[in-house]
């Protein structure tokens, strides 16, 4: 691939990119130490590492440790901007557990295999989404591009290595276009992307969570390429150095157990979650919700059969970038640590691991059209300012229905929330391409994606989110 810049995990300078540590390095005798690796933005990590963090879980399990009479512990928190430093940390021995997506995970472990030391495992997952809407491409708002294909001699901004550039790299090929030669990729850190797009350095960005919804929401993008075009499942995950872990198997078991802590807060309370997220990402919480809100990624620790075959199909990306180690992901998982906290915290692994259904769904009543939410594939949230928290729609005409008796009270709207009508990609209504087809209004998430559905359907028309609002019928 034509690259800009030198690889993300080859460049010693940008080890530490991102980077900011949260305590000293020492540690009194007679304490165990635990780095954390974690991406305070990267939101769908949230369950081992931003929520996790602020809510304290994994220092509880540990003071428990501690009152049973064992040792005193000290967790050190390190947050980054992407996966590569984290990884780059991990081979140096300098961090014990971290968290990021699954294009780095496979980088994790061919880089760190070579040192017994370094050696990490793959041990549990935070998110996933069963197609791969977690990286999309955006492009300029006054850009005229309109599918992948028109990128094809441009210049896209992607951190190289990461789910976003995976994302990327799978996306081109599938249009016919040389992965290799048929864009530049300037490797940049997602912030220095989004400062690139917006200055029209470059023609696009290709990045994972929260990017491409912050700078739509920002105003700032439009959604170019949504990655659940490609229909394969992309997650993210937590590795931990196995000597590390060797050693101390008890810090290990008190993270997953505090990571399932997370996790069941993040099921129960997502919009309370989302709260804590945005305070301790700095992201606004209307972007983190639409992410992390029902409906949206899947937060399911279990190591899926299905997540582990994609990973294996993501096998070959680690040679198109550099000169990787081979991998053997089936030696790289290892799922008994969280079968171990499943069991000490009474939950059934097994059972977890064959569900595929999102644990966190939209439901409840539709106050507007006066029905409970039955068909969660449509059903969407409008989050009316003043409101202690989004209000549920049974489907795209409720939502629209909602946001129009809203506005002639004369409420702003914080956020609305819809299904992609083709992909079912949890997205922002007025951000999304807008179809009318007899009576009925669909959202898509692209102009694509709307383009496929026109094609099929001949009397069906574009209208701006506006005019849908306008047009539905009370």
């Amino acid at each position: 691939m034509k690259v800009r810049l030198a690889p993300v995990l080859l460049a010693a300078a940008l080890t530490l990119t991102g980077c900011s540590l949260e305590s000293s390095n020492d540690t009194p005798a007679g304490t165990v130490k635990v780095v954390v690796g974690y991406q305070s933005k990267t939101i769908n990590t949230v369950t081992a590492g931003t929520l996790l963090k602020a809510q304290g879980y994994l220092e509880k399990r540990l003071q428990q440790l501690t009152d049973q009479g064992g040792a005193k512990y000290q967790v050190e928190w390190q947050d980054y901007d992407t996966g590569a430093p984290i990884t780059a940390q991990m081979v140096a021995e300098k961090i014990d557990i971290g968290s990021m997506g699954d294009y780095p995970l496979l980088i994790n472990g061919s880089r760190t295999q070579a040192n017994e030391r370094a050696k990490t495992a793959l041990v549990s997952v935070t998110g996933y989404n069963p197609k791969g809407a977690l990286n999309m491409v955006v492009v300029p708002p006054d850009s005229t591009a309109s599918t992948i294909n028109d990128l094809a001699g441009q210049q896209v901004s992607a951190s190289v290595g990461s789910a976003g550039h995976g994302t990327l790299v799978q996306a081109l090929t599938r249009a016919g276009i040389d992965a290799g030669k048929g864009v530049e990729v300037l490797n940049q850190q997602p912030q220095i992307g989004a400062t690139a797009l917006e200055s029209h350095q470059v023609q696009a960005l290709s990045q994972f969570v929260a990017w491409p919804g912050l700078l739509v929401f920002q105003n700032k993008a439009k959604l170019l390429y949504d990655g659940a075009e490609l229909g394969v499942p992309t997650f993210h995950g937590v590795v931990a150095r196995r000597a590390y872990t060797a050693e101390h198997p008890e810090v290990l078991q008190a993270f997953l157990a505090a990571q399932l802590d997370a996790t069941a807060f993040q099921r129960d309370k997502p919009f309370d979650a989302a709260k804590v997220v945005a305070d301790g990402s700095g992201l606004p919480q209307e972007v983190v919700y639409l992410y992390n809100g029902p409906g949206g990624t899947s937060f399911d620790t279990t190591l899926k059969p299905g997540l582990v075959d994609a990973l294996k199909g993501d096998v070959p990306y680690l040679k198109s970038i550099g000169d990787f180690a081979e991998l053997n992901v089936d030696g790289f998982v290892d799922s008994a640590p969280l079968r171990k906290a499943f069991a000490a915290n009474g939950g059934d692994y097994d059972k977890a691991m064959a569900s595929t259904v999102n644990p966190s769904l939209v439901s409840g009543k539709d106050p507007i059209c006066g029905r409970a939410v039955t068909d969660s594939a449509r059903a969407g949230e409008v989050w009316i300012d003043g409101a202690d928290r989004p209000q549920p729609a049974a489907d795209a005409g409720c939502l629209l229905r909602t946001v129009q008796a809203a506005k002639a009270q004369g409420k702003v709207i914080r956020a609305a929330y819809v299904p992609d009508a083709e992909l079912g990609t949890r997205w922002f209504a007025d951000k999304a391409s807008w179809v009318r087809d007899g009576d009925a209004f669909l959202p898509f998430t692209t102009p694509a994606a709307a383009q496929r559905y026109r094609q099929g359907h001949p009397s069906a028309v574009n209208v701006s989110y506006d005019q849908a609002v306008t047009e539905v019928r009370p």
